[in-house]
């Protein structure tokens, strides 16, 4: 496989899924080499001169900004402040987000405007590719001055200071194994760095790990968008739906790009359908006749929250940045590219777009468990019911998850508290959102795992009924009907139900159910 170029510049999201994923091998650009090393000379050039006065470079960090640093002091400078901010607390991140903040990282350092040696990108790249994962701590960051203690557990397992001692080397996992980060480096054969000056800003200072979460996020609700037409289909199908809300025209006449894809999604999968349009009753209810405009808009919403991060994954951000055109002594100016505001406002989006696709296929749920609303269809989804309880702990559990969603859709890049003694008097909350855009990503595909667990029981007690074959769904429905049947057997009589919801959720995550259509 050719590695993923990294040069500052064209990053995408698909490439980051691919490192933390998939693990795809990764390379320093060679067209990045020469900004890269002209920046660090410039930085170089400062220390030895010690003018100017350059935060950062010759001066403390956030309220010691206007304390100078001689440049003896430089490398202590540096080691100390990512042990002083390697602060964070909380369950490590999971490794494709580690993962992921490694290739971003070095990503931005790439283009050149940081003034770190090629060094330290390729100890990053190095690590990426033979496995050696840092344990960072999930919690203590405000998204500005990006993630700091995020960053820092990071910085730790690659740097080292002359007395090297193990207890401040961090913690990683090198293949499976939870060690410290010198033996995991030393394991790796991956020689580790001391820093220089300006070296430890320009690799803690950044949104860097929120806009890992926020990749993966992106990713995995562009899924959920793709199995809930799936999931809306089956249902149609199940409760013997009108097609009519889904006519092209419609949507035409809306004009939401969203609305058109997922209204054109479900009207080819439900293609040849005989159950659809089968009965006499004028319309459905809005959970299913809305349901492209719901799907549309979170569509929308989501390609937003694409775009956005997209951008931040190919930014400079940490402080201050090298502009080597500056016909000026002082090529470095300060500035806020650290500050998580745009990862953060795109995650509250996608939270509430997310959380929507799981509001919208509950009240589905709820619909199709519900004899007197499922035209037809028995209590809870089950024959014998009374003996048998069906699929009620389902729609329950659906229930508790939407609710869960509510909660963690609130806003976080509206709760800015000051910190650094009000010198950072407003910050991002960038990685709360994205930290919880993910848990809601992770609610909403259980929610539609149930979905596609009660939209299949419906559609076998149909065609029971009707005494009639799976011939009667569409082309696309009856796909996705026989992929779920492959996985998980009709309900029959009570059986554990978590096992169902789990074997339907590796279907959404690996895409195997959409994959066949």
């Amino acid at each position: 496989m050719n590695p993923i170029l990294l040069d500052g510049e064209h990053l995408t999201i698909d490439n980051v899924l691919a490192i933390a994923r998939r693990n795809a091998p990764v390379a320093l650009s060679d067209a990045a080499r020469p900004p890269i090393d002209a920046s660090r000379a410039w930085v170089d050039e400062l220390i030895a001169r010690g003018t100017p006065t350059v935060y950062g470079i010759n001066t403390g960090f956030g309220v010691f900004a206007n304390v100078p640093i001689h440049a003896d002091q430089s490398a202590r400078l540096m080691r100390n402040l990512i042990l002083s901010h390697s602060a964070g607390v909380g369950d490590p991140l999971p490794e494709d987000v580690v993962r992921a903040a490694m290739a971003i990282r070095a990503n931005t350092l790439a283009k050149g405007f940081s003034g770190v040696r090629a060094l330290v990108i390729e100890t990053l790249i190095e690590m990426l590719n033979r496995g050696v994962h840092p344990i960072i701590p999930s919690k203590g960051s405000v998204g500005a001055s990006g993630d700091l203690a995020p960053l820092s557990h990071m910085v730790l397992v690659l740097t080292r200071d002359a007395e090297d001692k193990d207890e401040e080397s961090g913690e990683a996992i090198y293949r499976g194994e939870r060690m410290s980060g010198k033996r995991a480096m030393e394991l790796a054969g991956i020689p580790r760095i001391e820093l220089q000056a300006k070296e430890g800003l320009a690799l803690n200072n950044g949104a860097t790990v929120s806009a890992a979460m926020a990749s993966l996020a992106i990713a995995d609700a562009e899924n959920l968008t793709r199995h809930s037409d799936v999931s809306v289909a089956l249902t149609l199908e199940a409760i013997v739906a009108r097609s009519s809300p889904f006519d092209e025209r419609i949507h035409r006449a809306a004009g939401h790009a969203g609305q058109i894809t997922t209204a054109q999604n479900i009207r080819a999968l439900v293609d040849g359908s005989r159950l659809v349009d089968s009965t006499r009753k004028v319309q459905d209810a809005y959970s299913i006749r809305c349901a492209p405009q719901v799907i549309g808009a979170a569509r929308d919403a989501i390609a937003y929250a694409r775009k956005i991060v997209g951008e931040e994954i190919n930014a400079a951000t940490d402080n201050p940045l090298i502009f080597l055109d500056i016909d000026d002594e002082n090529k470095s100016r300060s500035g806020g590219n650290f500050h998580g505001e745009g990862v953060a406002i795109a995650m509250n989006l996608l939270s509430m777009a997310v959380a929507e696709l799981g509001n919208i296929a509950e009240r589905r749920v709820f619909r199709l468990t519900s004899a007197h609303l499922s035209d037809g269809l028995p209590m809870m989804l089950v024959e014998g019911g009374g003996t048998n309880s069906g699929l009620m702990m389902a729609q329950v559990t659906a229930a508790a998850l939407v609710s869960d969603n509510k909660t963690l859709a609130h806003p976080d890049s509206v709760d800015s508290i000051p910190t650094s003694a009000d010198q950072e008097d407003h910050v991002a909350m960038s990685t709360n959102a994205a930290r919880h855009a993910r848990e809601i990503v992770w609610n909403t595909t259980r929610i539609l795992a149930i979905e596609l667990l009660a939209a299949a029981q419906g559609i076998d007690l149909r065609l029971k009924n009707l005494g009639r074959g799976v011939e009667m769904l569409g082309g696309g429905t009856r796909a996705a009907h026989a992929r779920i049947r492959q996985a998980i057997p009709f309900l029959a009589h009570d059986r554990v139900l978590a096992s169902d919801i789990e074997r339907a959720v590796d279907l959404i995550a690996s895409g195997e159910l959409i994959g066949q259509l």
